[in-house]
Parts: structure tokens; sequence; C-alpha cells
């Protein structure tokens, strides 16, 4: 797979990052910020869970983007309908419009289907690249670092497609520039 010629240039959207994360200046990295932001609890905005979306939605075509990862800790990345719940509770599941991976402390690399499905990695993930095939009904997780495939959601997609990024570490994910 040739990942260059599908790189977009995803940047966070800060109307829907939930009210303990902080995005830095250029929009390219997020982290938990442990002290609650003056926030407005607007509609776009997650109040309940660490996550926030890209600014970029997608209704057709293949898109790919990377995200450092490099710290242990507790993360989630993926694509989900722009239409999602983001009030109070939320099940990250393709049934409620997620199609995410994510770093559990307890259970390491998981893919967030429904039951959750364990991802046999041998060593820590450095990076994840997301590769959305809109028509094809794909979202497709690799290791950035060697681009071995970890796992695929198939689907069928409707309506628009955003990028979800969500940690509760003070580590930052990063947004990265995908190498040539």
């Amino acid at each position: 797979m040739e990942f260059g010629r599908y790189t977009v240039n995803v940047t966070l959207d800060p109307e829907t990052a939930g009210p303990g994360l902080v995005l830095s200046e250029d929009r390219k990295s997020v982290r938990m910020g442990y002290t609650g932001q003056n926030v407005p609890d607007t509609p776009q905005r997650f109040n309940n869970d660490p996550c926030v979306l890209g600014s970029e939605g997608f209704t057709s075509g293949r898109h790919y983007w990377e995200v450092g990862v490099e710290v242990d800790s507790f993360w989630i990345l993926g694509v989900c309908k722009n239409s999602v719940r983001r009030k109070g509770g939320i099940t990250l599941s393709p049934g409620e419009g997620f199609w995410t991976v994510k770093l559990s402390y307890v259970h390491g690399y998981l893919a967030l289907t429904s039951p959750e499905t364990q991802l046999p990695l041998r060593k820590r993930l450095r990076a994840v690249g997301i590769l959305l095939d809109y028509e094809a009904g794909k979202v497709s997780f690799y290791d950035a670092e060697n681009k071995s495939h970890l796992f695929t959601f198939t689907d069928t997609f409707t309506g628009k497609l955003r990028p979800i990024f969500g940690t509760n570490s003070k580590f930052p994910l990063r947004i990265r520039l995908v190498p040539d």
C-alpha cells in the first residue's frame, strides 16, 4: 500500500475537545491537563470523555494520517461519525459510530469491536497509521514505523467521518508528518 499518496493534513478541532484536554497552539497534539479548562459546554464538545475530533471531515476517498504514541499510556485513535453522541458516557463501538483502537493499561492494545478484539502485538507502538477508505467501507490501522497491518474495520459508511483522538495522559498524542 502506498500511504503517502493518501496523506491528509489533520488538525484538532478545539470546539470538540473535552474540558480536561489541552491542545497545542498548532492543533497537532493533545494531552490531559488534569485541571478543568474554562470552555463553554456546546453541543459539539465532548463533556464526559477525554476526546477531541479532527477538524477535517471525509465523505469520500482514501485518507491517511499518523499519530505518535511514544509513551505507554491510555489512548484511543480512529474515526467516528460526525453525528456521534458527545454528552454523558459514550460507547466506543461501530454500532455507535466509532471505529477505534486503544491502548488500555490493563488489557493492552485493543480494537473496539463488540466485543473488543485483542491485538497481538509483540512490541510497543511508537506511532499509529490510520487509513480510511470511505467507498470500500474500511478503516485500517498500521504500525507507522514499519507499515505492518494491525487491524481493519469493515462497515458501510454514510455521512461525514472525522478523526478522533482520546487520552487521559499528560504525555501528548501528536499528529505527525508522514515520511516520504
